[in-house]
């Protein structure tokens, strides 16, 4: 059964143009082709990336933190105890009066006592001021590194200009070293946010502004695991798609658009936590021109051309990956138009209201 299944998924008519076939990109003449078992290299990429955050948020967040007047609050850990520890975890962390009562009687101590070992249980739940601002330095580090290297890549190439030259020889366009970097890099970074998710600080789904998630999030929207772990992953499945069809040239373009808005929001972050109100209030504003110019207009008006209306001069029968990857940048358009509403509001209320 894996057998056929993985016969139909790597169907040349699903992936590439007519009469096109996986042998034609081997390597040869010089030309380089991206191959899909080099995704494999993502997950030890995402293990680097894990040892890089430890060493920042350690030696450089903290630090930072401490001198924009962020204290390290210790919270008291309540007292070791099967009993609650067993009810917080698996009935409630709000238990009713009567419940407390009957925990009090089990435990053979005070009322008083079970109520201060829940709020004091509860509150080690809660990140701290420390921890967020850790994990936005995190954030913030890679997606201005991103920005700053994907320009850096992109700034001589033909197609940053005229998008028209994404689709000049394709699919037989030739993989440059800096692509395959910046494609393993990203991937990666999503990677490692998904073996970090127990640990990383739960946000509603539609707080990720993250590049590439897409329409899985309007289906879980809730704050809980599962939504995280589809939003990554959503975001791994369409870059790592785009990379098994040779889409590289668009897929840099997208992932770079996405980045350049990012880390504004992060900085933005980091500064609110530190109480600079000013500071977090301007980068906002920042973020938000940002926001609107990559994703409200470079994004449809530049990708999406690029994406949906092009492909049909040098095609004449589009694949099943040009309705699939067009249906997901879509959605994805669709969520930067929620997104785009809610900051609107916020700006709104901002300027008015002060």
């Amino acid at each position: 059964i894996l057998k056929t299944l993985n016969s139909w998924f790597w169907w040349e008519n699903i992936w590439m143009p007519i009469n096109c076939t996986w042998a034609d990109f081997v390597d040869r003449d010089g030309l380089v082709f991206p191959k899909p078992h080099q995704l494999y290299a993502t997950i030890p990429y995402a293990f680097v990336l894990l040892v890089m955050r430890f060493f920042s948020e350690r030696y450089v967040a903290i630090p930072l933190a401490k001198a924009l007047g962020i204290k390290n609050v210790r919270r008291v850990k309540p007292q070791p105890n099967p009993v609650l520890e067993s009810y917080f975890r698996e009935c409630s962390r709000q238990p009713s009066q009567s419940e407390i009562k009957g925990l009090a009687k089990k435990c053979n101590c005070t009322v008083h006592v079970v109520e201060k070992w829940f709020r004091r249980r509860r509150n080690l739940e809660i990140p701290t001021v420390l921890r967020k601002f850790q994990e936005a330095f995190w954030r913030f580090s890679f997606y201005l590194t991103s920005s700053i290297v994907g320009f850096i890549f992109l700034y001589d190439k033909p197609w940053f200009y005229d998008i028209w030259q994404t689709w000049v020889g394709y699919p037989f366009q030739t993989l440059l070293p800096s692509q395959y970097w910046y494609y393993m890099t990203e991937i990666g970074f999503y990677w490692s946010l998904v073996f970090t998710l127990g640990i990383d600080i739960k946000r509603k789904a539609t707080a990720g502004l993250g590049a590439l998630g897409f329409s899985f999030i309007f289906f879980c929207p809730s704050q809980d695991f599962m939504a995280h772990v589809v939003h990554h992953v959503a975001a791994i499945g369409l870059m790592s798609g785009s990379w098994c069809g040779n889409y590289v040239r668009l897929g840099t373009l997208v992932m770079f658009v996405h980045d350049t808005a990012d880390f504004w929001l992060e900085a933005a972050k980091m500064f609110n936590y530190a109480r600079w109100e000013k500071t977090c209030n301007m980068l906002f504003i920042i973020f938000s021109i940002a926001f609107f110019i990559t994703r409200i207009i470079l994004f449809p008006f530049w990708i999406l051309r690029a994406t949906l209306y092009q492909p049909t001069y040098y095609s004449t029968t589009p694949v099943l990956a040009y309705f699939l990857f067009n249906g997901m940048l879509l959605i994805l358009q669709g969520l930067h138009l929620y997104w785009g509403y809610l900051i609107f509001k916020i700006l709104k209320r901002f300027v008015f209201l002060k």
